[in-house]
């Protein structure tokens, strides 16, 4: 039952995302150029996410386990701290330049070229790397 679920919710998101357009990095470049030809749609499908995950937030609040049976993760941390923002900035640097993050790169595989597999192959290798390089980043003074 977890996998059908998982498989639908993933579905559904990837679905989501080939309607919206964000599986276009053009069109995800276009809202990072704020000082150039400005594209706001993805602040419109930002918000539009936020309605029914608030009302998700709502029911996990009153519920201990998922539909699925499963317990529910507690709720996320809220510290500010080194890892946090590097992780930030990272993820930023790379959706700028790529116009892709993991979601919309996995759902455009199909269709966008070489370009889609290699952003997935250095995907990849940077989760991969993560551990290691967390680890030299957490033995460095604050």
């Amino acid at each position: 039952m977890h996998r059908l679920i998982a498989a639908l919710a993933g579905g559904l998101f990837g679905a989501g995302l080939m309607v919206s357009g964000m599986i276009d990095t053009q069109k995800v470049q276009g809202f990072l150029d704020v000082f150039g030809a400005w594209d706001p749609t993805l602040a419109f499908v930002m918000g539009g996410a936020l309605i029914p995950m608030s009302l998700a937030w709502a029911v996990a609040r009153r519920r201990d386990r998922a539909f699925g049976g499963r317990p529910l993760p507690g709720p996320a941390g809220r510290r500010i701290d080194r890892s946090l923002i590097l992780g930030a900035l990272l993820f930023g640097a790379g959706w700028g330049l790529v116009g892709l993050c993991p979601g919309p790169a996995l759902a455009s595989l199909g269709f966008n070229g070489i370009g889609g597999w290699l952003f997935l192959l250095a995907m990849g290798l940077g989760m991969l790397a993560a551990p290691h390089l967390r680890r030299r980043i957490d033995r460095q003074p604050a």
